[in-house]
């Protein structure tokens, strides 16, 4: 009984198909306990990136986010604190554009350059050349995947929104990504592992 009540809930949250004894996960994607693998994108300064560039930290914050969404704008610089905050103590924040660019004009590679100029970004800004949201399941603009290092792998820890106030940083009660990241560096689980993102679908090619 208990296992299909947390499976519904998972359902719920994910908008995942339920199969029965088997807990809900993330639609085509990664689920909890997950190691991710290899991924590259294309850096607004035309580098490609990799989740392997990341070796040497203790984690990884991947957020899919994109310029056009009031969802992703609103949490900018919510984004450039928890960067500041955990980049070093070794988590820092990987932002990916999944958007395809000929949908939503602000999201192309050109724009995505300026945004990252004009808001002075402290992470890396790369588009989703390859079809990374895929890969994870990502559904929506902004969406949080948190990554630990764990014996040269990189394991899914935490899904979902950053915090519990998409539009007003002011009204924030929970702060999902701070929480699961601080309880990472403690050694301590996450409290919250699976939260529902809020925010623009995302339109990939």
């Amino acid at each position: 009984m208990i296992k299909l009540v947390m499976s519904l809930v998972l359902s719920f949250l994910l908008g995942a198909k339920l199969t029965p004894g088997i807990m809900a996960q993330t639609p085509k994607g990664y689920m909890l306990g997950d190691a991710v693998a290899n991924f590259q994108v294309k850096n607004v300064d035309g580098r490609v990136i990799t989740l392997a560039d990341y070796r040497s930290q203790k984690g990884l914050i991947v957020v899919f986010t994109s310029n056009h969404c009031p969802f992703s704008k609103a949490y900018e610089d919510r984004l450039i604190a928890l960067d500041r905050m955990f980049a070093p103590q070794g988590y820092p924040v990987l932002a990916i554009m999944p958007n395809d660019p000929t949908i939503y004009e602000d999201d192309s590679f050109d724009n995505m350059k300026i945004r990252f100029r004009d808001k002075g970004y402290s992470y890396p800004y790369g588009m989703d050349v390859t079809q990374v949201a895929s890969m994870f399941g990502a559904t929506r603009t902004p969406q949080v995947y948190v990554l630990k290092q764990t014996n040269g792998q990189f394991i899914l820890e935490y899904v979902g929104s950053i915090d519990d106030s998409p539009q007003d940083n002011g009204s924030v009660k929970r702060r999902y990504v701070e929480e699961s990241v601080g309880n990472l560096l403690a050694g301590r689980p996450v409290p919250s592992p699976i939260t529902k993102p809020i925010g623009c679908a995302i339109r990939s090619k």
